[in-house]
């Protein structure tokens, strides 16, 4: 890494991108923003702030905003691709004739496209075949960040060069990176946990106590897990910053986009109703479903996500589907100590039940 101002493409007009394109430059990194808006962009430029999704924030003066793909991207050694999961791969694809195998590819968004149940850092994979490819995940509401509230996250990647990249360009006394080596299990993590900021909203609705939600945490913990060391994750991830940390705050903060759909639900409204007055997107309702069929289709136990399906989808009340969990199993508690399997044969060998 040379003395140069390092060189910043930040790909998306997001709060979370928007955070990071202005911790880019204030770390003196020269840093442009890729925007669908021309008038968001022209806000930026303006006026150094992103009135549509940090309004408060002053972001660094330094970051340019602009429409075309080719100038933002042109010179960049450092590629944040902080798109929604729907838009993901349409992006990557318009910016594909720019882009070039030197340069670092990192994905900021926790989501899961449907087709083929491919996470960010995979679609970046096939559609460049570049090696320098990471994500960011872990506990980062874009509105505390923007705040300069003590925040860590965690880059992940199997390629050394790109945890450095990323530790340099984004790292500051505020906002802390740490590195891992599992991708897949930080990204898995990121996705995952918005289902359970979800019923963490629906719990607090109904007015559901601390220790309710402590349990929901730790089980919801339990699940993903168990869900992402079946899909080759390391469940060591789980205990780090992508997995418990970001599990704590998506679960207790009604700054998640995830817990206020939850919260709406919670108190009766109709999914339709809930998306409509949050106005943004919350990944965790598509992973929801998505989560749900992979996990049937590979003989995965995850009540809490099958209890959500069924409150987001087929119109079950979400207090008749907390009682239901309630009367779900008791099986083991940390799966990788003692197994569900040992637990329900020990209840078989005894002649108890399951429930």
């Amino acid at each position: 890494m040379s003395d140069e101002a390092m060189q910043v493409a930040v790909l998306g007009g997001g709060s979370f991108g928007t955070a990071l394109a202005s911790i880019a430059a204030d770390n003196g990194a020269r840093v442009r923003q890729w925007l669908r808006d021309p008038a968001l962009a022209a806000q930026i430029n303006r006026e150094h702030c992103n009135g549509r999704y940090l309004p408060d924030y002053a972001m660094n003066p330094a970051v340019v905003a602009s429409t075309e793909m080719a100038e933002v991207l042109e010179g960049a050694q450092l590629v944040l691709v902080a798109i929604p999961s729907k838009a993901f791969r349409e992006v990557v694809r318009q910016a594909r004739p720019w882009l070039h195998a030197a340069q670092i590819l990192v994905s900021t968004t926790k989501g899961i496209q449907e087709e083929g149940f491919k996470l960010m850092t995979q679609i970046l994979e096939e559609e460049t075949g570049f090696p320098h490819i990471g994500v960011i995940s872990g506990p980062n509401l874009a509105s505390e960040i923007a705040q300069k509230q003590l925040t860590a996250t965690v880059i992940a990647s199997d390629d050394p060069e790109t945890r450095t990249w990323v530790q340099t360009a984004l790292g500051c006394d505020y906002f802390r990176v740490y590195a891992n080596n599992d991708r897949y299990g930080v990204e898995l993590g990121g996705a995952l946990k918005n289902i359970y900021a979800i019923a963490a909203g629906m719990a607090a609705a109904l007015g559901m106590g601390e220790n309710t939600r402590s349990m929901l945490m730790t089980r919801a913990l339990a699940e993903m897990s168990r869900f992402a060391v079946d899909q080759g994750a390391n469940p060591m991830t789980f205990l780090g910053l992508a997995g418990v940390g970001d599990l704590i705050v998506t679960c207790s903060s009604s700054l998640s986009r995830n817990y206020r759909v939850g919260q709406a639900l919670g108190e009766g409204r109709t999914l339709d109703e809930a998306i409509e007055a949050l106005g943004q997107v919350a990944e965790g309702v598509n992973t929801v479903r998505l989560v749900r069929d992979k996990a049937r289709q590979d003989g995965v136990y995850m009540p809490l996500a099958e209890g959500l399906y069924q409150v987001l989808f087929e119109g079950v009340p979400a207090r008749d589907m907390a009682r239901m969990l309630m009367l779900g199993e008791q099986s083991s508690d940390v799966e990788f100590i003692l197994s569900r399997e040992d637990v329900q044969q020990a209840h078989r060998d005894s002649g108890g039940q399951d429930g």
